[in-house]
């Protein structure tokens, strides 16, 4: 990185002089409001006659191939940055002031401020870079460098601190854009009017969503800009260096958006759950979304046969499992404009403790706490306390029955083969080799049959769950069985779960953890190390206790 900042070092003093050519265009924002800290804020008023957006001048004569490729990418950040900067501008001149001048009020600013929170630094921010940018594709042809530009433009900490915020604050615009819509009528009209005025028929989602986007598509394109750069090139190293703030910047953007996202989930969550004990616990600030995906729930017959198959969302809590019903209804006059969002229902929640993983062919849920390794052997029976053989199910039980039913006509087919052997005349179509030829035929059925229980069995999630005491008051349980999309998506839940049970132990519950100076970055949920007790028996102590540590 040392290396790699000197060798950029002229090209950020070319940089840094051609961004303050004309100084009088800059000017610290007063600070109106004390709750906000803007330090680094810079208010760039940009005229068109001024400063015109970048534009190369016509290719000239002699370039090789590289160059004119090198050349092509240019073009493309140049204008995928006049196009990004244009849908910023038309958020607050086209959303965001007529909301405001409105008489009568469709919103009250206090209403508008949070769903246009940080736009307009978001926008200050590109205009600076804009700037910077036809002054560097100006002089494209004498230079040809201009990973030195991103890193002057996108290295500075106001850059990730607006930025995160509008992130953060994406999904409660989202929310209020929706709520306004459902309990204004004057509010959707205002989106209909604007999206049907517009020549691209865009939202006022789709341009919200620009933002988010912006970073992934710098990296991109830089990308393409590298690949393109030879060895030695005085911009191989700036490039480098960009992509590298670039990729950390939009890491921890996502980091954000996830964290916001699931306590978006928790919120929707609590709200939908008519169970005012269970919304309580839901909205404590101890409850960290761990997991949550849209699984398949099957119930099966006596026979194996699939009597019911739903979709359900289900939730990883750092202390409880909730299963609920997906409602996608919304009004579809509001969900063209802005994504609704599901509505859940709860259908159950477990405490996380009293949840157990059932693998396949375990007559008894485990209770060890034990990482989920996929097995590649295949265990037909076992023992049961009785000393008595017992078949384990593989898979689906539907599978199974067909696997069973394929190997009743092999041993009858098979013994079929025997008898015609003994046949004393020879007949058409029925000697011994026939009798092969089917025996083969249906072993290949038999191993197709198995490879597709081993593959439906690695995407299925057996649960025991607690239930209702009977009527003795004897505790009872339940089994529910999900579908996983993939097998990873399988693993991933049962390592996850194992993991959140052993956190909640008494000696993984932290004490030393505490938020940041900031008041802003949430102390970390999980531990960097867990603690877990082994049993391990030796032929003369049996009571003997290992404590290990696991690394997360």
């Amino acid at each position: 990185m040392k290396a790699a900042r000197n060798g950029t070092k002229d090209g950020l003093e070319k940089t840094k002089i051609a961004m303050m050519r004309k100084v009088s265009f800059l000017s610290k924002k007063e600070n109106t409001d004390d709750t906000e800290d803007d330090s680094g804020y810079l208010d760039v008023t940009v005229s068109d006659a001024k400063h015109p957006p970048p534009q190369l001048c016509p290719m000239p004569d002699g370039l090789s191939n590289q160059q004119i490729v090198r050349r092509h990418i240019l073009g493309s950040i140049v204008q995928s940055e006049i196009s990004y900067f244009d849908s910023l501008k038309r958020i607050l001149q086209e959303y965001q002031t007529p909301l405001l001048d409105a008489e009568p009020r469709i919103l009250s600013p206090k209403k508008i401020q949070p769903i246009f929170y940080r736009l307009k630094e978001i926008l200050q921010c590109h205009a600076m870079f804009q700037i910077a940018l036809a002054s560097r594709v100006a002089e494209w042809d004498r230079t040809e460098t201009i990973g030195d530009l991103f890193v002057a433009s996108f290295s500075k900490s106001m850059v990730l601190d607006v930025y995160s915020d509008y992130v953060n604050n994406f999904t409660n615009a989202m929310a209020l854009i929706k709520k306004a819509c459902m309990s204004k009528p004057a509010f959707l009209e205002f989106l209909k009017k604007k999206q049907a005025a517009s020549a691209d028929r865009i939202t006022l989602y789709g341009l919200m969503v620009k933002p988010i986007q912006r970073f992934p598509q710098f990296i991109l394109l830089l990308q393409d800009m590298l690949k393109n750069t030879p060895a030695g090139h005085r911009d191989r190293l700036p490039l480098q260096l960009a992509l590298t703030e670039l990729e950390t910047l939009a890491e921890k953007l996502n980091e954000q958006k996830r964290l916001a996202e699931q306590l978006s989930e928790i919120q929707q969550l609590a709200r939908s759950n008519s169970d005012r004990a269970l919304s309580k616990q839901l909205n404590s600030d101890q409850k960290q979304l761990i997991l949550c995906e849209t699984l398949i729930e099957t119930v099966y017959g006596e026979k194996g046969q699939v009597l019911k198959s739903k979709e359900r969302k289900v939730f990883l809590l750092n202390d409880m499992l909730v299963c609920a019903n997906i409602n996608l209804k919304g009004p579809p006059d509001i969900s063209s404009l802005v994504p609704i969002g599901p509505k859940y229902t709860v259908k159950w929640s477990a405490p996380l403790q009293q949840v157990q993983v059932v693998e396949v062919g375990q007559e008894n849920p485990q209770n060890n706490d034990s990482v989920f390794q996929p097995s590649g052997t295949k265990r037909l029976s076992s023992v049961n306390s009785q000393g008595q053989h017992r078949k384990l199910f593989l898979g689906p039980p539907r599978l199974y029955q067909e696997l069973q039913e394929l190997q009743h006509d092999l041993s009858v087919v098979e013994e079929v083969t025997l008898l015609v052997g003994t046949l004393q005349g020879s007949y058409q179509n029925l000697n011994t080799t026939v009798g092969q030829d089917w025996c083969l035929a249906l072993q290949r059925l038999i191993r197709i049959k198995e490879d597709d229980i081993q593959c439906a069995n690695k995407c299925r999630l057996r649960l025991m769950l607690p239930g209702k005491p009977d009527k003795s008051g004897r505790p009872v349980s339940f089994t529910v069985v999900f579908n996983t999309p993939s097998p990873i998506s399988k693993i991933s839940w049962v390592n996850r779960l194992h993991l959140a049970k052993i956190a909640q132990r008494e000696e993984n519950l932290p004490g030393w953890v505490c938020a940041e100076d900031d008041e802003k970055t949430k102390p970390p949920f999980w531990c960097p190390l867990l603690a877990c007790r082994v049993p391990v028996f030796s032929p003369k102590i049996k009571s003997c206790q290992l404590g290990t540590l696991g690394k997360y």
